[in-house]
């Protein structure tokens, strides 16, 4: 077998197969190269076991943008489904916001891996910017991407649906509610939606941006340039600068601070 490859997907600790014992027996005959362990694999296999995340028989709705997040968490939710004990069917889904997008070099990466690629027309953005006007748009152009994105996860069978987030932007997300908001609050790792009967889940809760990057770099994913009028110049933007700022003086800010969320499990749905 080769040297650069791993066969056996369960050895290491925190694997899928701890947190589910006895499911299922590991697919035979497949490796992957050994560090993807080290640089992302087991955190995401340990974000999966600590809320159960994905289980044999999901048929999940994988939210790609054309941004370097999703495109790694298509990249590693494929990984998954080759190498893992679970047995588990993905579609990649993109929302188009009217923007004229070209969707083209994602269409070519999922026809690479083999993956359903599926995209859903809108107007959501000329709506929010060209017709209401808003001054603060990501939060509405935020609740109607998602709305669409579930509710073409319900049309195509999909029981969950998965979504890039990853840590960085879970304490952004409590930055912003705790000074725009007054409240101490972010996310779930993991949300179920009555209504639609629909999951939603975040693999990557655990991997920082920089790592994300890393893969998106090192695996050439394909990343398309965002449109959004307002990219960059968002409340989230600012945050950003100020985690950054906190970081440059206190080195291990970043750290501690999702390390202190962890240990209080204090994720609540924003």
């Amino acid at each position: 077998m080769d040297r650069n490859c791993k066969k056996d997907f369960i050895s290491d600790s925190g694997s899928l197969a701890e947190g589910y014992r006895g499911k299922l027996n590991l697919r035979e005959n497949l490796c992957f190269p050994k560090n993807y362990g080290k640089w992302f694999l087991t955190k995401v296999k340990k974000a999966i076991i600590d809320y159960k995340m994905i289980e044999n028989g999901d048929r999940i709705a994988v939210g790609i943008s054309g941004g370097k997040d999703s495109s790694a968490l298509l990249f590693i939710l494929d990984v998954l489904r080759k190498y893992s004990p679970f047995r588990f069917d993905m579609v990649a889904v993109s929302v188009d916001l009217g923007w004229n997008m070209d969707y083209a070099p994602l269409q070519k990466y999922c026809d690479e891996i083999q993956m359903p690629f599926e995209i859903v027309k809108t107007k959501i953005g000329p709506l929010v910017f060209d017709v209401r006007k808003e001054p603060n748009p990501c939060s509405l152009c935020s609740k109607m991407r998602r709305g669409a994105l579930d509710n073409a996860a319900v049309k195509l069978g999909c029981n969950k649906v998965a979504l890039a987030h990853h840590a960085d932007d879970i304490m952004e997300t409590l930055f912003l509610n705790l000074i725009f908001t007054g409240r101490f609050a972010t996310f779930e790792p993991k949300t179920f939606l009555s209504r639609k009967n629909l999951t939603l889940i975040r693999p990557l809760i655990y991997l920082d941006e920089r790592t994300i990057k890393t893969i998106a770099n090192a695996k050439n994913l394909p990343v398309i340039a965002n449109p959004c009028p307002a990219s960059g110049t968002t409340r989230r933007s600012d945050i950003k600068v100020l985690l950054d700022s906190m970081e440059n003086i206190y080195p291990k800010a970043r750290f501690n601070i999702l390390a202190a969320m962890k240990r209080k499990n204090f994720f609540i749905e924003s």
